[in-house]
């Protein structure tokens, strides 16, 4: 009967146990995953990691080290590294740069998480105490950072070169910076500003030079040439008509079909075909319009040969198929409405610039206005490669940017670069902790020591003995010197604003923000349930 009895709590434990235990494996096996995604992107940190060469199943290759490009294109299965490529992708729409580093941390959090379960901390209280650090560097970022003004070029410069700086096309970073710069101070009020839209800025990119060969256009550029033979190439004192009818004879419904027995009707159809269109080109040219910008159409040719020929004969340029996304961004860069309607094509709906003109642009030609007379706050950058790795790259690069002076607009401040803010926050997060009781200063110690991963693996990418430099610099910034960080060019520690390393505050922020949140959403998980 005893017997019987033991077995039976023998039993209870166990069941007991068992129950307890599959949250966990549930829980290291998330972190596993998460880490997996985390090391793969590792390497391509900071200005000396390397790329990555992406093969997609149709064979396009892609060469880069941008971590949102990577984990957008890598094939995650497990759902909980798949919250790790979200987390590049948050971090990519909120400050478009350190889209590694967030994952880096986030990897780095999850093994302090590993620790701390093993140790037998309960996993809400590790959610809990990690979400409380994470708002306690936001507090410690601020204090080191340094205001801005969107009037010091210099230092907007400087922030656009780091960005740069570990990308490809790095060395073009002279060229890049004042590029980016120049584009989002052309498309906002720097005195009122407190975002910017990217989409004012167009980027068309062509295969041909080089990347130096870059250019900032006040105006805009079309990524197809003129159309029609014997029409004008070039046109001064441009009015400009953008067209959203068809140029062409109409067509019947898609069941009907005109039946013709003898040459007298198709004489009559081809005359009133004729007399159609050119009804339509007199009533263009009637409104004065020298330049004619056709959007695609599906349903029929938005232009036929004959009104081409009778376009090129009135001397009027005609760009066909622009795209149906570009129409809000041409109407804002030159000034026009559409015209969707030839009883709508009057004077006052068409744009005006000095010239329109078609350009030779290596292989391939492009169409460029200039002097727009009632330009709207838009910008054109024509990005140049010698191929399509590098053209893709730069204009990923170009974007980074972009963002980069995005974030000082929105936040006008900057912090210094090169892993310094990192050891910093580890520092003093840890001078915090003492000030904790119980498990919250074991979690906060561990989340501090989390922190140093991206010091420790800009100087594993470059080639430098990781723990004696990361030592280094605790030891500095334990001597007040805030702003030491890894000098990776002479490969040692040196006050980082002297190179001129410098980061927006708000990636700094983000970054420790959406990375503490994606730990405590995997903490919180207990158990995968797969549904039909």
């Amino acid at each position: 009967m005893s017997r019987v009895k033991a077995r039976g709590k023998m039993g209870g434990k166990s069941a007991d146990y068992q129950d307890k235990d599959k949250p966990t494996q549930i829980r290291f096996s998330n972190i596993t995953a998460a880490k997996a995604v985390s090391d793969a992107i590792r390497t391509s940190l900071g200005p000396r990691g390397m790329d990555k060469m992406i093969q997609s199943p149709r064979g396009d290759v892609t060469i880069t080290n941008d971590g949102a490009t990577i984990l957008k294109q890598m094939q995650v299965l497990h759902p909980a590294a798949k919250m790790l490529v979200e987390l590049s992708k948050a971090q990519d729409v909120e400050a478009g740069d350190g889209t590694t580093s967030v994952v880096v941390i986030a990897g780095s959090l999850l093994d302090a998480t590993a620790k701390l379960l093993v140790k037998g901390i309960h996993p809400s209280m590790i959610a809990d105490a990690f979400q409380h650090a994470a708002e306690k560097s936001i507090e410690i970022l601020e204090g080191m950072s340094s205001p801005l003004h969107l009037s010091d070029r210099e230092s907007l410069l400087h922030s656009a070169s780091t960005a740069l700086n570990s990308k490809v096309v790095s060395q073009y970073s002279g060229i890049l910076s004042p590029i980016a710069v120049d584009a989002v101070m052309r498309v906002i009020d720097p005195t009122s500003a407190t975002n910017v839209d990217l989409n004012d800025i167009k980027i068309i990119k062509k295969i041909g030079g080089t990347v130096e060969d870059t250019e900032l256009i006040e105006g805009m550029v079309f990524n197809q040439k003129t159309t029609g033979a014997g029409g004008p190439n070039k046109v001064e004192k441009a009015k400009i008509g953008l067209v959203q009818f068809c140029l062409s004879p109409p067509k019947t419904d898609m069941e009907n079909q005109v039946v013709i027995s003898d040459y007298a009707q198709m004489d009559r159809i081809m005359k009133e075909e004729r007399q159609y269109i050119l009804n339509i080109v007199k009533q263009i040219k009637k409104a004065g319009c020298n330049v004619l910008l056709i959007q695609k159409s599906i349903l029929r040719d938005a232009v036929n040969d004959l009104a081409l020929h009778f376009l090129a004969k009135m001397k009027i340029m005609v760009v066909k198929d622009i795209e149906r996304e570009d129409i809000e961004f041409i109407c804002k860069g030159l000034g026009c409405k559409p015209i969707a309607s030839l009883d709508h094509f009057l004077p006052e709906n068409l744009g005006h610039a000095n010239l329109v003109e078609e350009v030779q642009t290596g292989s391939s030609k492009v169409v460029k206005i200039t002097g727009v007379a009632y330009q709207g706050r838009t910008v054109s950058i024509l990005v140049r490669g010698s191929n399509k790795l590098v053209l893709e790259e730069a204009d990923r690069s170009i974007h980074d940017a972009l963002c980069v002076i995005r974030c000082l607009v929105k936040k006008r401040a900057l912090i210094a670069g090169g892993g310094a803010p990192e050891i910093e926050l580890s520092l003093r997060l840890r001078e915090f902790s003492h000030s904790l009781t119980g498990m919250e200063q074991y979690c906060f110690r561990a989340f501090a020591d989390a922190l140093e991963v991206i010091p420790f693996t800009l100087a594993e990418n470059a080639g430098l003995n990781a723990i004696s430099t990361v030592t280094e610099l605790r030891n500095r910034h334990a001597q007040g010197e805030k702003t030491a960080g890894i000098n990776v060019r002479k490969g040692c520690i040196t006050n980082i604003l002297e190179e001129n390393v410098v980061q927006p505050l708000l990636v700094s922020t983000s970054a420790v923000v959406l990375a503490a949140e994606t730990v405590r959403s995997i903490m919180k998980i207990d158990d995968i349930v797969n549904t039909r």
